[in-house]
């Protein structure tokens, strides 16, 4: 350990315990830690031993640079026919919070920002049950008549495996008609908690963890980059954390299709486990440190800003992250509607950039696959 810091030296050897020294040793040294490594971390490390093992981890991993986008969001509808426990956003019809949107009104949003020097559209919602891949697949197609330009991010996995099952096909057939129709990536939502036991309690009607994970592989398999998400900080442990990690960073090494992993906050108003507190800002990065030392075969670590807030985003940025999601422009409400703090999430792109500053690091707005357009 002869090339550390004295900082990171002393910060090492004043560790609670030998097994916590031993794993931020191997941490230090660049060598992949096991799940129970990363147990050993969760429960015993200290916050700023944290801080520092995820800041070298980034460190090595890509310098002092955060990334951010110029995106916007389009919600097709509300209307799902699933209804998880965690869910604040499914409203059923004729509910005055409800909303069906057309092609023709998503259109429009994409019209708004005609002129505007945006480079991705997100398109998420619920599972409408009347809908299948081919609407879904036109819609596309009438994006990118109007914004050749954009790259579309679209549909969980969730969404993909009721519209390709409707339309009888596999997921193979169905993601390669949707990256015919002009489908660049695919969203990580849906992947909630992988554990079965613990799934079937929020979400029990939902699609299972291996099936997310086919899907993705199949999406990676036919070229289309995607992302990967955790839900956290409801009833689940940190054993279930570190096993639906372990799940992504096998698929991971198998495909290398994933660009970033996006730990999402669950929020507690409006839906059927209000009972539940929220959990601290101190977890929430101790969780993202736990994430970006186990994840070591993800290039990117995002802290959505909409769910945590801009103080909690810039405080992110200290322990792993480096993305902080983009504009967005105040075009998604799934977390609005759960009580979040930013009720209407929009920033520019020097907002943003600034933000990122005030941690002392370098703004790099990017496009969906990282690649750099522009230093802040």
């Amino acid at each position: 350990m002869e090339n550390f810091s004295n900082d990171m030296m002393e910060m090492v050897s004043t560790s609670a315990t030998e097994g916590t020294r031993r794993v931020a040793g191997a941490v230090l040294s660049g060598k992949r830690i096991s799940a129970d490594d990363a147990l050993v971390l969760a429960y015993g490390a200290s916050l700023p031993l944290l801080s520092v093992l995820a800041s070298e981890c980034k460190r090595n991993a890509g310098s002092n640079v955060v990334y951010f986008n110029r995106n916007f969001h389009i919600e097709p509808t509300n209307k799902c026919v699933y209804n998880c426990r965690f869910c604040s956003y499914h409203k059923p019809a004729g509910d005055p919070e409800c909303w069906d949107l057309s092609v023709e009104d998503m259109l429009d949003i994409v019209r708004k920002f005609e002129h505007a020097p945006v480079t991705e559209v997100h398109i998420t919602g619920g599972v409408h049950p009347k809908h299948d891949i081919n609407y879904y697949a036109d819609l596309i197609k009438e994006i990118k008549a109007l914004r050749p330009d954009i790259s579309v991010k679209a549909y969980s996995a969730v969404e993909l495996d009721y519209m390709i099952k409707k339309a009888g096909m596999t997921y193979a057939e169905g993601l390669a008609l949707l990256k015919k129709s002009g489908l660049d990536s695919i969203p990580g939502g849906g992947a909630e908690i992988f554990d079965d036991k613990l799934r079937q309690i929020i979400c029990g009607d939902k699609i299972d963890a291996d099936t997310y994970l086919n899907i993705h592989e199949e999406a990676h398999k036919l070229g289309i980059p995607s992302n990967a998400t955790m839900l956290y900080g409801h009833s689940e442990t940190w054993e279930n954390r570190i096993d639906h990690m372990s799940r992504l960073r096998d698929l991971q090494d198998r495909t290398h299709g994933f660009n970033a992993f996006i730990p999402l906050k669950f929020r507690n108003e409006n839906n059927s486990m209000s009972y539940l507190p929220v959990v601290s800002v101190t977890e929430d990065m101790r969780n993202f440190a736990i994430s970006r030392i186990f994840l070591d075969n993800f290039a990117h670590l995002k802290a959505y800003w909409p769910a945590l807030g801009r103080d909690s985003a810039v405080m992110s940025l200290a322990f792993g992250v480096d993305d902080l999601d983009g504009t967005i422009d105040d075009t998604t409400r799934i977390y609005s509607m759960a009580g979040a703090e930013e009720s209407s999430p929009s920033m520019t792109s020097s907002g943003i950039a600034e933000l990122i500053r005030s941690a002392g690091l370098k703004p790099v707005e990017r496009d969906t696959n990282y690649r750099p357009l522009k230093e802040w």
